[in-house]
């Protein structure tokens, strides 16, 4: 991150603040590492000595991204990805803040793991980082972890990662648990016994290809169960990853009884689809796995109409001794730090999200949720600020993404607008040349 915190004017902006809805032309002024200003006409001759006049020639100004979920290799696979790459990554597309998850190794599941995990990330990152603790010990679903202790020690919610918590029991302790402390539950819910040996969507797509379909059912069954769950404590509850219709429909019946629910889905599950998977891509084996065209367009409706309040990344670094391998065998995962934001504006390029509610869903809604600064541009509130433009056609190269692993979905598609600058605490941690 460049050392240089001097005032920047980025002048001649389209700026968007999804916290307020504004959407207008005109100026916005950092300075001391917060927003100062943003309105019409701030100009050269309103802005302190030495102020460094940056003109956006009527790009995109908005609050910098807040991915509320990535896997970061460190402690223990740093191979994967470390906070340095990941938040080189991040920087790259627009991410100011990550969200990581704790299934590292350790788990991050005590409050000196956090610590560290914290401490690192601020010598070595160029973005902020905040971590998800553990929901149980070691990951393994039976005993909860010291909720108040980690909270305390800096951990922004409790998760396991990509593992679902099968014991009802110790969702429901933990969620009667956390309320006491205003935490955030934020669970993978899939039936490991209904995945079984799935590795794609249940359906006739899997059945051409020959592979073991995972049902829709795996990810409703589990979500039903916990939103009765906190139908009964009162906790606050995040599905982690929803990506079908059974999905949307039980959220909405939780939402609509006023339960404190929320949901996220991810960058994957609302720009591509079952058939992207093609001749056996395995950068497109995830979990969840890939739905159909029809969940793919009920989920962007649903974030449209605030029923989904997320969208993340999922970034999942896998190396190519993981991913090179035959489907059925190959690890699921893909990264998307880097992609999240050019990968979301296909959406407002085909009119199927507004910008506005793209950038909420990104950066606003999970800043808030988490009690994170971030997501949005009102004065006085940290400079965290991204320069977008949003035109420019190019061709994704995966040689060129900051990620250690290059295992993204997106390998050389077309493109359409591109971060151009990354402001973090009003200094410049990413500029495109």
């Amino acid at each position: 991150m460049s050392a240089d915190r001097r005032p920047i004017l980025l002048a001649n902006a389209r700026i968007v603040d999804p916290s307020r809805d504004l959407d207008f032309n005109g100026d916005l002024l950092i300075a001391d590492g917060v927003i100062r200003d943003a309105k019409r006409g701030i100009g050269a001759a309103g802005v302190p000595e030495g102020t460094e006049i940056y003109n956006c020639r009527g790009k995109l100004v908005a609050p910098g991204l807040v991915d509320m979920r990535a896997f970061i290799g460190e402690p223990g696979a740093g191979h994967r990805e470390t906070f340095a790459s990941a938040s080189q990554a991040a920087a790259a597309g627009g991410v100011t803040t990550i969200v990581c998850q704790p299934d590292t190794s350790p788990a991050i599941d005590d409050p000196a793991t956090v610590d560290y995990v914290m401490r690192r990330a601020r010598d070595t990152a160029v973005v902020h980082v905040h971590p998800m603790a553990a929901l149980t010990k070691g990951l393994e679903g039976h005993e909860m972890t010291e909720i108040g202790l980690l909270k305390a020690a800096g951990a922004v919610a409790f998760t396991d990662g990509d593992k679902s918590v099968t014991n009802a029991q110790v969702i429901r302790r933990a969620l009667t648990y956390a309320r006491d402390f205003d935490a955030l539950i934020v669970h993978h819910a899939e039936d490991p016994n209904l995945v079984g040996d799935g590795v794609m969507n249940e359906g006739e797509f899997a059945a051409r290809l020959g592979l073991i379909g995972i049902p829709a059912a795996a990810e409703a069954v589990v979500l039903e169960r916990d939103l009765r769950l906190v139908a009964l404590t009162g906790g606050r509850y995040h599905a982690a990853s929803v990506t079908c219709a059974e999905s949307l429909d039980i959220l909405k019946r939780a939402r609509d009884a006023g339960h404190p629910v929320t949901a996220s889905a991810s960058i994957n599950h609302i720009t591509l689809n079952e058939n992207d998977i093609g001749s056996y891509r395995t950068f497109l084996k995830l979990t969840p796995p890939l739905r159909g065209e029809d969940d793919r367009k009920l989920l962007v409706e649903a974030i449209a109409s605030g029923l989904v309040d997320v969208v993340m990344s999922d970034h999942n670094p896998q190396d190519v001794e993981t991913k090179r391998l035959p489907f059925a065998e190959a690890a699921p995962g893909a990264i998307g730090i880097e992609t999240m934001l050019v990968a979301g504006l296909r959406l407002v390029h085909r009119k199927e999200l507004s910008l506005t509610t793209l950038l909420r869903a990104m950066s606003t809604r999970p800043a808030e949720l988490l009690g994170l600064p971030g997501g949005t541009l009102r004065n006085g509130a940290p400079a965290d600020v991204i320069v977008v433009d949003l035109d420019v056609p190019w061709v994704l190269d995966p040689n060129e993404l900051k990620s250690k692993c290059k295992n993204t979905p997106f390998d050389e598609a077309r493109m359409q607008g591109r971060v151009v600058r990354t402001i973090v605490g009003g200094r410049t941690a990413y500029d495109f040349v």
